[in-house]
């Protein structure tokens, strides 16, 4: 920290990471590195296996790939360095390096929580409107929706980042985190912060509340379309699709929604640092996995060919 004239300015912040006992740190870190690794080898493998397959060229599988992307990037954000900190003692990160991280944070949650509604809505094409789901998710409109989600998270990001670090830091430097989250950073600034933590709320509720909204009413419509299939294989087949991609949701927006959406964030810190771990580390690696179920006869065809054409190449 340096001095100014009347107070001191904070230039480095301290992460107290997930524990301080030793002897956790080794099974954290083997833990947390399995995970990462596995997220990274499902992510890639999903967009690859995309890439190459001719059959699976069509928007679910795209908006599926951008998922993929998203996930490894913001898993990128948090996992090497909470990996590093369970290997040193130096557990400080710069100013700047707290700014870019939380950006990236903001950037990719954004992203991440538009995605899964535009996600939403095309299963609800798919099933509800069978005959006209090409015409309506067209790949221009793919593309389109997916640049509005970037450029969103990209505005939402700047506010909410600009939010937090507008303010002055004059110490204590000491984020009770393993990352840059913005409620454990306002706890720091060293003037009232109420009015930061209301436009939080908003902000948070603005990318939150429409989102889950679209999701709920595509599934309502769903549900109500599956209840009147014929088939009891076709109703069951279904109701365990959605059923796994309901509970992935809900474990992904139930714990964004007690870390940022309540009326003082900065209460439930402990609770905060554990339903982190599930939005940032968990839901990464989980997703491909739970989004795949959705068709996975085409992907697991999709999956043996590739195989077949990397033994057998000729």
């Amino acid at each position: 920290m340096t001095s100014g004239q009347n107070h001191t300015t904070v230039t480095r912040f301290i992460l107290l990471g997930l524990t301080d006992q030793v002897d956790q740190k080794q099974l954290l870190f083997a833990i947390f590195l399995m995970i990462y690794t596995v997220t990274l080898v499902g992510n890639l493998g999903m967009i690859e296996l995309i890439r190459a397959s001719s059959t699976l060229h069509t928007p679910m599988y795209f908006l599926l790939s951008v998922l993929s992307f998203l996930d490894i990037c913001n898993s990128s954000v948090f996992t090497p360095r909470l990996l590093i900190s369970f290997l040193t003692t130096d557990q400080s990160i710069s100013f700047a390096g707290c700014v870019v991280q939380m950006a990236f944070m903001i950037l990719h949650g954004t992203g991440e929580c538009l995605l899964l509604a535009i996600m939403a809505y095309d299963q609800f094409v798919a099933i509800c409107h069978p005959l006209l789901y090409h015409t309506i998710m067209s790949k221009r409109l793919c593309i389109q929706l997916v640049m509005v989600t970037y450029a969103v998270g990209v505005f939402i990001s700047a506010l909410q980042t600009g939010n937090a670090f507008i303010l002055p830091y004059c110490g204590p430097n000491i984020i009770d985190h393993f990352f840059c989250d913005i409620p454990p950073v306002l706890q720091l600034a060293c003037t009232d912060t109420t009015v930061a933590n209301i436009i939080l709320l908003c902000l948070s509720a603005l990318v939150t509340v429409p989102t889950v909204s679209a999701i709920l009413v595509s599934y309502a419509f769903i549900l109500v379309t599956i209840c009147r299939m014929r088939s009891l294989e076709a109703q069951r087949k279904a109701f365990s699709t959605c059923a796994s991609h309901l509970t992935a949701l809900s474990l992904f927006y139930g714990s964004v929604f007690f870390v940022y959406v309540q009326p003082n964030p900065e209460s439930a810190s402990a609770y905060n640092k554990t339903l982190s771990v599930f939005y940032t580390i968990v839901i990464p690696m989980l997703n491909p996995l739970v989004y795949s179920l959705r068709n996975k006869d085409e992907v697991k065809d999709a999956l043996q060919r590739k195989l077949q054409v990397s033994i057998f190449p000729c």
